[in-house]
């Protein structure tokens, strides 16, 4: 299958950028198939949360995005899966007769409009699947009771801080096969998602290659992903990372999609009878290892005496006026051994100053002077 044509070929050009809510979805869930979407529930707000079940196959999937309000590039990633599923290609109609599935694009609509990880009630909804004290974790396992999948699809977005292992490479993708217990045991079940994460690591090599990891598997059942391995159903965490100067994620939602369509293809072909833990282990594990922007050899006066030093930068995000903006501060200085900016700039000596001291300050904005010509605004040189 030629995941990488699909994917264009099917993108919903009217979803893109990092800020996705239920006002943007409406009215592409209005063009799904009569009868295909319903409300399973409702947030904390008072929003509904959708599910949109496609096909009438014997194998169930269920699937579920921004669980956190600011992770929304596999919901992106799912609208162009689902453009594709309804459309006239032979091999969607036959995944169709294969599968159901039973996906809910905004498990958080809350969080969503807010940008937020929480949901309205400030509970991370990817802890209390135990508790289950929030509307949207009930409306979820309701779901998965009365769907009963026979495979569970976790879609999330990782931060820009990881590293693939080792190495310089970004995390662009991560997958887990999330623990069942606190051992860390591998069941079928377990096994069952680990074959399907290395063939989608297989497709994904031949594009980005290097820039697959692999999550932490510390076992947490208040997770849901951990919860619904724990009981019997192979879970799969996806995790959209960041590719090399792709903050609204437009590159990243390309991968998810695939990862989508090798996932199904995958199941479709196999009756995942393999045994690919070998793969799967040698996926390197997600390292902390990356700030958005380091600048290196910066020279600071620091009580009368200069010296060269680095200093990293991270961007927060806000919301404003319906918009995303990446705001820069300094988040570390010193010799910044082990870790890698997505941007490195060298200051080839140049003196450090601000409109207040002649040393950066830790989280404070990252808007400086390097020498007397060279002018930082918001982390990057202001001609850039």
């Amino acid at each position: 299958m030629d995941t990488a044509f699909y994917a264009d070929q099917y993108r919903e050009p009217s979803l893109s950028g990092r800020y996705i809510t239920l006002e943007h979805l409406e009215p592409l869930l209005q063009r799904l198939p009569s009868g295909s979407v319903t409300a399973i529930g409702s947030s904390v707000q008072q929003q509904p949360i959708y599910a949109v079940r496609l096909g009438q196959g014997a194998t169930r999937i269920l699937m579920w995005s921004q669980m956190h309000g600011n992770e929304s590039t596999t919901t992106k990633a799912l609208f162009d899966f689902f453009n594709f599923l309804t459309s006239e290609e032979p091999r969607a109609k036959r995944w169709l007769e294969h599968f159901t599935l039973m996906c809910l694009p905004m498990l958080n609509p809350d969080g969503s409009r807010a940008y937020t990880r929480e949901n309205a009630s400030g509970i991370d909804l990817n802890r209390d699947a135990q508790a289950l004290i929030q509307p949207e974790s009930r409306a979820l396992r309701s779901c998965f009771e009365q769907f009963e999948p026979h495979y569970c699809f976790n879609l999330h977005d990782q931060r820009t801080i990881y590293a693939v292992g080792d190495t310089h490479q970004p995390a662009t993708v991560s997958f887990l096969a999330p623990a069942y217990n606190f051992e860390r045991e591998i069941n079928n079940t377990r096994l069952q998602a680990i074959n399907i994460i290395a063939a989608m690591n297989d497709e994904l090599q031949k594009f980005i290659p290097g820039q697959v990891g692999r999550f932490d598997d510390a076992f947490n059942l208040n997770c849901v992903g951990d919860t619904f391995q724990a009981a019997g159903v192979p879970t799969i965490l996806f995790e959209a990372g960041h590719h090399p100067n792709d903050y609204q994620r437009e590159v990243t939602r390309k991968w998810m999609c695939m990862s989508l369509f090798s996932a199904l293809q995958y199941i479709y072909e196999n009756v995942v009878v393999d045994n690919k833990t070998h793969d799967y282990l040698n996926i390197p594990q997600n390292k902390v290892a990356f700030f958005d922007i380091v600048y290196k050899n910066v020279k600071i006066n620091y009580d009368g005496i200069e010296k060269n030093t680095n200093f990293a930068i991270q961007f927060a995000e806000e919301l404003f006026e319906n918009q995303i903006r990446w705001n820069a501060f300094f988040a570390q200085i010193g010799v910044l051994e082990g870790f890698y900016g997505h941007q490195e700039f060298d200051a080839r000596g140049e003196l450090y100053s601000d409109n207040q001291t002649n040393i950066p300050k830790l989280e404070s904005k990252a808007d400086f002077y390097l020498g007397k010509n060279t002018e930082i605004v918001n982390g990057l040189p202001k001609n850039l």
